[in-house]
This record gives structure tokens, sequence and C-alpha cells, in this order.
């Protein structure tokens, strides 16, 4: 299905200074100090576009249809880049409505989109209910339900919106919703058969989605060169942040951080990929480890301080890997456990427990892990 929670998944945070964690403002030590460098180039079309759209939007402030076009616009670049900033411009350009019981229809489909982003899935999921029992042909609301029921591992009801999809003309989308769930279920090796014949028959346009479900798929079923072949395509064809973590994630698992460094040095604004680059740094002993260890830590102290726990999951890994709290990171990993239930949040859960001494503390993971029906190769031996 497609990524909600995952394509959208990079809900960071903007970057930091050390001092911010320590609860103190920055003051620069004299007139020679750079505090933000500015635009050194000129605007890009799509720039040039998005402050057109903008201002049109300023000017008419309760034009819904105009609202739902800068949303849908600030959505599709948070996807692809992974910069926090567009999340609230989206969030913004619906302030109008964003506290209403009953939003205009796309309104509330676009703010249900930005709450699972929040991994606010209650209200999420309350407003997609709205949204297809009035309009029971819209796919993306079921799309993006099936997504969310996913990562909340509750499947039955995925499968259930995954069925409705061919009923509202998106019949690729529905295989390829159920083909997923199915893989989850302990039918893997079949549904990755299935996955690469439906690739073949799929429109083009649905290329790119299905082969980041194969990917991910081929990491569970224990095939890292299959996995890997498919990320780097994704990465020429439809790079964003998600895959770019997915795919630092792999090359950390055998080894290889010193590949990962260069891809990541610029993409530091985000949270999930600084970590993975702190996680190379560590791999092959950089110095910058220390600096990168300290904005990671700032950055979780501000998520905490605003309330937001997002990056659970992130911050579990952190606590284990980078600052040696095993204790700490495994009461992440609960925490975020009792949120969502992915493959990743099994694995941090298992390695904390390990970690901590605490094998009890996993037994939810593994119960859920036997009545799913998962196989992943990366969970054998927690």
């Amino acid at each position: 299905m497609v990524k909600a929670t995952k394509w959208v998944f990079c809900v960071v945070f903007a970057t930091l200074v050390v001092g911010a964690a320590q609860g103190a403002p920055f003051t620069p030590a004299s007139d020679n100090d750079v505090i933000e460098t500015l635009r050194e180039r000129p605007l890009s079309d799509e720039e040039r576009a998005w402050r057109g759209l903008r201002a049109q939007a300023r000017q008419r402030p309760h034009d819904a249809d105009l609202a739902a076009r800068v949303a849908r616009q600030a959505i599709a670049i948070s996807r692809r880049d992974g910069d926090p900033r567009w999340m609230g411009q989206a969030q913004g350009a619906l302030q109008a409505w964003w506290p209403q019981a009953e939003p205009p229809l796309e309104i509330r489909l676009l703010r249900a989109t930005i709450l699972q982003n929040q991994h606010d899935f209650g209200p999420a999921l309350r407003d997609l209910d709205a949204v297809v029992r009035q309009d029971p042909a819209n796919a993306q609301a079921w799309l993006t339900r099936a997504s969310v029921l996913q990562v909340l591992g509750r499947y039955g009801e995925a499968k259930v919106a995954c069925e409705a999809l061919p009923r509202a003309g998106a019949p690729w989308h529905g295989q390829a919703c159920l083909l997923e769930l199915s893989s989850l279920q302990g039918q893997g090796e079949a549904a990755m058969v299935a996955l690469q014949a439906l690739t073949r028959q799929a429109p083009p346009a649905l290329h790119d989605w299905l082969r980041l479900i194969q990917a991910e798929l081929a990491e569970r079923l224990g095939r890292p060169e299959q996995a890997e072949a498919l990320y780097q395509q994704l990465l020429v064809t439809a790079p964003d942040a998600y895959t770019e973590g997915a795919h630092a994630d792999l090359l950390l698992d055998q080894g290889r951080a010193s590949e990962v460094i260069p891809r990541l040095e610029k993409q530091q604004r985000n949270d999930g990929l600084l970590l993975r680059l702190a996680l190379a740094y560590a791999q092959t002993r950089d110095p910058r480890l220390d600096a990168t260890v300290q904005a990671l830590r700032a950055r979780f102290n501000a998520a905490r301080e605003r309330g937001d726990s997002v990056h659970r999951r992130e911050e579990a890994r952190f606590a284990l890997a980078l600052l040696k709290r095993s204790k700490t990171a495994l009461q992440l990993a609960q925490a975020n456990w009792a949120v969502q239930k992915e493959p990743a949040d099994a694995l941090v859960l298992l390695q904390a427990a390990r970690a901590a001494r605490q094998e009890d503390a996993a037994q939810p993971v593994r119960d859920f892990i036997a009545k799913a029906g998962w196989s992943d190769q990366r969970l054998k031996g927690l």
C-alpha cells in the first residue's frame, strides 16, 4: 500500500544548536560569528511556484480549494525531502478548518494525512472513517486507512480497507495492499512472486511504490542483495528520506558505514538520517561522532519538551547504540511498541530487552509475531 506513515514518516525537527538542550539561548561571541547562511542561489521554478501559490492563499484565506492545493504541495515536498517545516506549512494552510468537527471532505482527508504523520493515529482514523462514509469511492482515503491500520498491527481491519480499493476504482492498489499484508502474515515468498508479476503488469506510475514494498520484503526474507538493488533503483527514480534511511540501515547492517557517510552528510536536517549518520560515524570511529551525538541529544530533548513522541523508535536506537543506555532504550522502545507495530519497532525492542537483560519485557513482541505469522530473518536469534 502507499506508505502513508513511511513516505511521510520523517517528521523531523529544524536544526537546533546544542545549547538549546541546556535551555540557554545561543549568543554569538563576536560580530564575525555566522548564525545562518542565507540563500546563495536563485529560486528554482518549484520555489517560485510555491511562493506564488502561498501568496494567493494569503489573499484568499477562506478558499478551501486553494488551501487544499497548498497543503497537498507541502505534503508532497515533505514526503520527498523529509523536512519538518513543510508538514507545518501544510497544517498552517488548513488552519481555518483545522479545529472544525466536520470540515470539507478534502480538508478532512488532508488533516488525516497530517495527523497520521504526527503518529496521532486515533484522530487520523476518525477522519478517514468519516471520509469513506461520506465518499466510499475515495481511494486515497481507503489507502491511507489501510496503511495506518497496518502500522498499528490491525491486519484484519487493514484487509477490509484493501478490499475496498477495487470498488473505489483502484484495483492495482488493492492488489498491492493485500499482497503486502499477506507478506506480513507468513506468506512472504508467495507475495514476492506476486509483487514481481504485478510490477510487470501495473501502470509505470506505480512501479516505484511496488519496488519499495519488494525492497522491504526482500530484507525480511534475508535477501540483502535484492533489497539493495531495489533501494538503489528507487534512490535514482524516486529519492526520498524514507528510502534513503532504509538503504542506510541495510548498509549499516552489513558493516558498510563508509558508504553511508557521503550519502548522508548533506542531509542532516532530517533526524532519522542524522541518526544513521551518527551510527556510521560510530562504526568508522569518525571524530565527528561526538558533535553529532550532541546534536541528536539536543533534538530529542527539544522534541520531548514539546510533547512530541513521533521519534521514539529513533530515540530508542540512539539510546541503545550511541548512549549505551539499554534500560532507557527499552523504556522508549516499549512506549513506541504501544503505538506502532512494524518489524523495525519489534527489532529495536528485542535488541533493547536483550541488552538490558530483561528478556521478559519483549514477550508482547514475541506474542504479536507468533499471532501475526511474521517471518523476518533480521529477528532470528532475538
